[in-house]
């Protein structure tokens, strides 16, 4: 999974062009999704709204802490997730420099647990 981290300017970015002319950023996404499908190793994703729209939940005690906003005050917050179905660390890490973001914030590759989904999904792992 390459999780997505973006700065505030690439967060006012988004909303600042329309489908009509969706400036350098935007159309550098196109594209970098667009090579994803052809390569046929995207297998999903999403782009999060802006940090200022979260909410962060903890349970201590048993009672439920709710926070607005974002968890952690950074300069760079997750901004989406793109899920890869690719052969290697290695063919990640090319397609994670690939990604718009990488230029401008940072990207973080992690491996999906099958072990840890098997024991949640069915409890046979």
């Amino acid at each position: 999974m390459m999780l997505i981290y973006e700065s505030a300017d690439d967060f006012a970015a988004r909303s600042q062009h329309s489908q009509d002319a969706p400036g350098e950023l935007i159309g550098a996404w196109r594209a970098y999704y667009r090579a994803l499908v052809d390569a046929g190793v995207y297998a999903g994703g999403a782009p999060l709204e802006a940090p200022s729209t979260g909410v962060t939940v903890r349970v201590h005690d048993g009672k439920r802490r709710v926070q607005d906003g974002p968890y952690a005050d950074t300069k760079e917050q997750l901004g989406g997730q793109i899920v890869l179905e690719v052969g290697s660390l290695d063919e990640a890490l090319e397609w994670a420099a690939r990604c718009p973001t990488a230029a401008r914030g940072a990207v973080e590759i992690r491996a999906i647990s099958p072990l840890v989904r098997a024991l949640v999904e069915d409890g046979n792992g």
